[in-house]
């Protein structure tokens, strides 16, 4: 006679209450030792003493964890793929508005200032914002262009708006800091379409 199994319970997993909160923990530490890409949900739960569902149910994805230990003030893993859909010869400008207008958003500016300064100081840091960005920004648009080159455009993508946030909201350089959103749009935007499809 076989012994059948038990059948699966619905609802959330089981947790203590505080488990949410040694997730987070176990996700700062497991980020911190193994980067972004090596990290695995998996090794996250068992560092923090819980099923994978777990941190699923609470978090969703790697990406949704990793923003919420770290603070990302962005998702572009969430919204760079509608901004792609749209027209393809605006799709430059959409991107780097995108970006601004979430920086003039005060929480965002704050939290993505302190990443950016974080990440240029730390040996621990670089290589986790460098992963996010690696997989959740680059690896997205190069996915979308049919073209041999495409990670290496996606990567020029990636330092041109990076270069400007670091103008922009660290180093605070006059012009550059004080234009309008608009005309940065315009003045840059055509620069990030060319590193998309030319």
């Amino acid at each position: 006679m076989t012994e059948q199994a038990a059948p699966r319970r619905r609802g959330r997993p089981r947790g203590g209450s505080d488990s949410r909160e040694r997730i987070i923990a176990a996700a700062v530490d497991e980020f911190g030792e193994q980067g972004y890409e090596a990290s695995t949900i998996r090794a996250i739960a068992t560092r923090a003493g819980v099923d994978s569902a777990l941190v699923h149910h609470y978090f969703g994805t790697k990406a949704d964890l990793f923003a919420e230990a770290v603070g990302i003030p962005m998702r572009p893993d969430i919204d760079v793929p509608g901004i792609l859909d749209g027209p393809r010869d605006e799709v430059g400008e959409r991107l780097v508005r995108y970006v601004l207008e979430s920086f003039e958003q005060p929480e965002v500016r704050r939290r993505g200032v302190m990443l950016i300064r974080t990440a240029i100081g730390s040996r621990l840091s670089t290589p986790l914002l460098a992963g996010f960005l690696s997989r959740e920004l680059i690896g997205r648009i190069a996915k979308r262009l049919a073209v041999d080159d495409a990670e290496l455009r996606a990567t020029l993508i990636a330092s041109q708006i990076a270069g400007m946030l670091l103008t922009r909201y660290v180093l605070k350089l006059g012009p550059i800091a004080a234009a309008p959103v608009d005309e940065l749009v315009t003045r840059v935007g055509p620069t990030v379409q060319r590193y998309l499809f030319d």
